[in-house]
This record gives structure tokens, C-alpha cells and sequence, in this order.
């Protein structure tokens, strides 16, 4: 199977264009996927991921921008002449054909003798657990058979890319979980190049080699599951990626007598050495007035000395405590790896670490500093 790269320049796509109702969904979009890479298109509902998706798969038009995979301009072809398997939300099943059938098409034009396909299929059929419902007919099994036969018939393929959406959305967490891991391998084994387009973070972290975020049809960060998560672009990265979302706070800054401290509403003030701050971070804080800092939940720790935070909510999710309390005028919210007592309506204290600290530029939301160093 070939490995294939692809490439998006400033690609935009409007709905209803010049109409009372035109929807810019996509934004002057720039990526590339290297062959053999997996790249998940993140985002919440609306944010353009799906149009993405179908603009190189073929089903929508580009309204400008180009699309190349492997170097071959694709975005004026028709599907069919893209070389571009595809496994879809909604199955797109042969409803005539036995579950076999559909996923044996694929190789229809194929060179393959009739015991390689039933090999192939019986192979896939197997990875996806769907083996004792090859011989039935897509109206008589569950949508998420359905969408592992879906799936399926688009990875059996021989194809420049594949482009995968939401194609777990339909089972159960058990399923999913042991499916990431078969898909992946599969996927990486043949150095297939691959899309995947979803909502779920886990799914994303488990299959991706880099995830694209997106909002409001822009690309907001392009980089690794770890990046992404310790060094967001942004603060709507920052606060998207990750479970519990990242706390924030609004801060005055204030630097003097070798201290640098952040004055958070309620009073508090988060008072830090400057030495802990590298010095091209200092000069940028002396011009900033307000910030918005962010500490993930895993990041605070709970000390006697801490600043003083009431608890209104205490989670055990059989192995960690999400523990929520009011703080600086608003609320924070800790995770403690082990089953944590506190009751509501206790007052426990709250320490954030320097090391800890995502500072972001309060107007433009763009990040200054991770880790006490600039962005």
C-alpha cells in the first residue's frame, strides 16, 4: 500500500455564498500530513472539521485554496478519481449486499484471486470483531456493526489516504478502547497515511500522530497530543484540550523587590520569586498590565500553606479525586490520585506552582509563557 502526503493551501469553504445565510465553515486552511502520519481533526460541533474532511475527500467544493496529495492537485477531481478510501458517520452501507459483500467490494477491481479477498476480508472481519455477522445483511445488525463494516470496507483498501470520521462514534467504551489500539497498529504496520476526524480527546490522543484543533473554522494549534496539552498555542487550546479543563484566573501583574506576583480576585495573590522566571518572561510581564493565567486541575497541589479555597464538590472516580472549590472569586478544581476525604463546605489550601503556570495575553488570548519561559 502507498504511503502519500497531503496538502491543504489556504483552503476556505462559505455555504450560500454571497446569500443572506452564508456560513464561512473553513478558513484560509493550511496543513500537511506527512506520509505514514495519522492526524486527528479535533474540534466541537460546527468548527469545521467535517467540511474539512469532505473537501478533500471530494463531497464538498473547495471555495478556494488547493488540495494536493502527493503532489497531484486533487481538489478539482471527482471522488472516485481521488484515490481516497473513506469510512463515514453514517455507515454508507450497500443494503443488497451481506456485510462480507460490502467490505469485499472495495477490492472489486482488484487484482486479488477470490481466496486472497476472502482471506483479506476474513482478516479485517476479525480485527474489528464483526466475524459472525459477515453473512448477514446490514438492516439486520446494530449501528455499531454497521460501522466497523463501514470502516472496514474503507482500511481493506488499497488507497493514497484514508480519511476516517467519527468511525467509533457508535460503540460502547469497552470496544472502542481495545479498537484504537488494533486500528493503529493496523494502520502504522502498512505505513498508511490517514485522517481521522472526531470529537472525542481520547480518541484523538489514542490514534493521532498530531492533532488539528479547531474553532469557528481556524486552525488554532497543529502539533502533538503532548505539545498540545503542556504548551497550548492559545488560550481556547488551553482550555479545550484536556479533562478536567484547564483552571483559569484573570491577573493584575506586579513586579518588585525580586518578587513577581499575580493579583487574582478575592484577594489572592500568587507570589513567586523572580528567579523562577526567565528573564526574556520578566521583561515581557513589566509591559503587561492583566493576564489570564492557567493551571491544569493535575498541576495544583493541596498544602496547609496554600491560599485558602472552600470545597463544593468532591468526585472518586474509582482512581482519582476531582476535588472543586471556590477560589479567587471563582472556582478551581484539583485531581488527587488517591481517594481524598475532603467534605463540602472544608477550606483546604491551594498551592500553583511556578513551573506550573500557562500565562496567556488577556486580549488576544495568544500564550506568553509556559513553565516560567516564553511560549
Amino acid at each position: 500500500m502507498s504511503e502519500a502526503k497531503l496538502q491543504l493551501e489556504a483552503v476556505d469553504k462559505i455555504y450560500n455564498a454571497g446569500g443572506a445565510r452564508q456560513v464561512h465553515a473553513v478558513r484560509s486552511l493550511d496543513m500537511t500530513v506527512a506520509p505514514g502520519e495519522i492526524v486527528a481533526l479535533l474540534g466541537s460541533s460546527g468548527c469545521g472539521k467535517t467540511s474539512t474532511l469532505r473537501m478533500i475527500a471530494g463531497f464538498e467544493e473547495a471555495t478556494r485554496g488547493s488540495i494536493r496529495l502527493d503532489g497531484r492537485e486533487i481538489h478539482r477531481l471527482a471522488p472516485a478519481k481521488r484515490n481516497v478510501a473513506m469510512a463515514f458517520e453514517g455507515y454508507s452501507l450497500y443494503p443488497p449486499l451481506t456485510v462480507r459483500e460490502n467490505i469485499a467490494f472495495a477490492l472489486k477491481s482488484s487484482s486479488l484471486s477470490k481466496t486472497a479477498v476472502a482471506e483479506r476480508v476474513g482478516e479485517m472481519a476479525h480485527m474489528l470483531e464483526i466475524e459472525d455477522v459477515l453473512d448477514r445483511y446490514p438492516s439486520s445488525i446494530s449501528g455499531g456493526q454497521q460501522q466497523r463494516a463501514s470502516l472496514g470496507r474503507a482500511l481493506i483498501r488499497d488507497a493514497g489516504l484514508y480519511l476516517l470520521d467519527e468511525p467509533m462514534g457508535q460503540l460502547e467504551p469497552q470496544l472502542r478502547a481495545l479498537l484504537r489500539g488494533r486500528i493503529k497498529f493496523y494502520i502504522k504496520e502498512r505505513g498508511l497515511t490517514a485522517i481521522l476526524v472526531t470529537h472525542d480527546q481520547t480518541e484523538a490522543n489514542a490514534l493521532a500522530d498530531r492533532i488539528a484543533v479547531m474553532e469557528d473554522g481556524v486552525l488554532q494549534q497543529f502539533d502533538s497530543p503532548a505539545h498540545l496539552k503542556d504548551r497550548p498555542a492559545n488560550l481556547f487550546t488551553g482550555t479545550f484540550i484536556g479533562e478536567p479543563p484547564m483552571n483559569v484566573f484573570e491577573a493584575e501583574v506586579r513586579a518588585d523587590s525580586g518578587r513577581l506576583r499575580f493579583g487574582l480576585s478575592g484577594g489572592v495573590v500568587l507570589d513567586y520569586a523572580e528567579e523562577e522566571f526567565s528573564e526574556a518572561l520578566r521583561r515581557t510581564l513589566a509591559q503587561k498590565l492583566r493576564v489570564t493565567l492557567g493551571v491544569r486541575p493535575h498541576a495544583v497541589r493541596l498544602a496547609a500553606e496554600g491560599a485558602p479555597a472552600e470545597v463544593t464538590a468532591n468526585q472518586w472516580l474509582g482512581d482519582q479525586t476531582h476535588i472543586a472549590a471556590r477560589f479567587a472569586g471563582g472556582s478551581i478544581v484539583t485531581v488527587e490520585h488517591h481517594h481524598a476525604p475532603y467534605a463540602k463546605g472544608e477550606t483546604i489550601g491551594v498551592v500553583l506552582g511556578s513551573a506550573d503556570l500557562h500565562v496567556f495575553d488577556s486580549q488576544t488570548g495568544a500564550a506568553i509563557s509556559h513553565g516560567g519561559a516564553l511560549a
